[in-house]
């Protein structure tokens, strides 16, 4: 857990789950403090940028059911274009803008106290972690698996508007609402399958940590990772052979206890990452080793399912209950 004075290296909260190019940067800033202040993790935003997360998104909309109402399946290009659409309101300038999301990237799984992740919302969360004496709680933890579960129940909501309204033009507005939402939720959960996002080694092994492995504290590892390595190395292809093509299917777990797998399954990954860094290397530069390339080809594809399945889910759900 972070104390007072702990010197943490910048967050990078940016995406991942879908490794490839990192964007341009999008109007997206970095801001880094200054004259020795403690750094704060989530205070720089380098994201996978548009490449990356387009990819993501144009995964997960391949493999939506035909039975997807035919609106939504035609937003396509718009899923694509919306899921990069938290990076680009990471503007400096706009302090209260800025500060309201920018915690939303990650969650640090080692500094949650035991029982944090079953507060019923964020605000009873960030109650915990004040109990716990987290120095800045919002910081030192994050709130990932809560905007994808806010976001999710926005979209099912909006489908259930949808289903019984009668009214032509309502319904449009009704529509135009749920394709924004559900492509912004894609960027958080491409984030979530990105090992870094879920650690408090986001950026380089924590040098406060045990680092029995002998595991790299390279500040800058995020961004070669997410950035360099997927823009010279990753395409669709790669990450489609790790899509497979079994029909998809609804939710079969509660909603927070699919998303917090779908987060601690990134998680898990957090040392072979690492270790696959020390021992073969994502180098930009050079040729690329397969084992690299399809560890980040398949944490790419683990987000675009899950996106898959949430958005399908979120349409199912919506349907009303029978009569009894």
């Amino acid at each position: 857990m972070r104390t007072p004075g702990y010197s943490s290296p910048v967050r990078l909260t940016a995406v991942f789950a879908f490794p490839v190019a990192l964007l341009p940067m999008v109007g997206v800033l970095l801001d880094l403090p200054g004259g020795g202040a403690t750094p704060d993790p989530a205070s720089a935003s380098v994201p996978w940028g548009s490449t990356g997360h387009e990819m993501a998104a144009r995964t997960a909309v391949a493999a939506l059911p035909p039975e997807m109402p035919a609106f939504f399946l035609d937003a396509g290009p718009e899923l694509v274009y919306l899921n990069p659409e938290p990076d680009r309101w990471r503007v400096r300038e706009a302090v209260e803008m800025n500060e309201a999301h920018r915690y939303d990237h990650y969650i640090d799984i080692e500094n949650l106290p035991e029982g944090a992740l079953d507060a019923p919302d964020r605000f009873a969360y960030l109650r915990l972690l004040y109990k716990a004496g987290l120095e800045r709680p919002e910081r030192d933890a994050g709130f990932l698996p809560f905007r994808i579960v806010e976001l999710y129940q926005r979209i099912e909501s909006g489908w259930r508007r949808w289903r019984s309204e009668d009214d032509p033009a309502r319904r449009r507005w009704i529509e135009t609402g749920i394709v924004r939402d559900a492509g912004v939720l894609g960027h958080y959960v491409s984030d979530a399958s990105n090992p870094h996002h879920t650690t408090i080694h986001f950026d380089g092994w924590d040098r406060d940590a045990p680092n029995p492995e002998g595991h790299s504290t390279e500040r800058g590892f995020h961004a070669r990772f997410e950035w360099s390595f997927v823009d010279a190395h990753v395409t669709d292809e790669d990450v489609l052979r790790h899509t497979g093509g079994a029909p998809v299917e609804a939710l079969g777990a509660p909603l927070r206890e699919a998303v917090l797998a779908h987060i601690m399954e990134a998680h898990a990954l957090v040392g072979t990452l690492y270790a696959l860094d020390r021992d073969i290397g994502f180098d930009p530069e050079s040729p690329a080793r397969p084992e690299a390339v399809e560890f980040a080809a398949e944490r790419i594809a683990s987000g675009a399912r899950m996106l898959t399945v949430l958005w399908w889910s979120a349409w199912m759900g919506s349907e009303p209950s029978p009569a009894p």
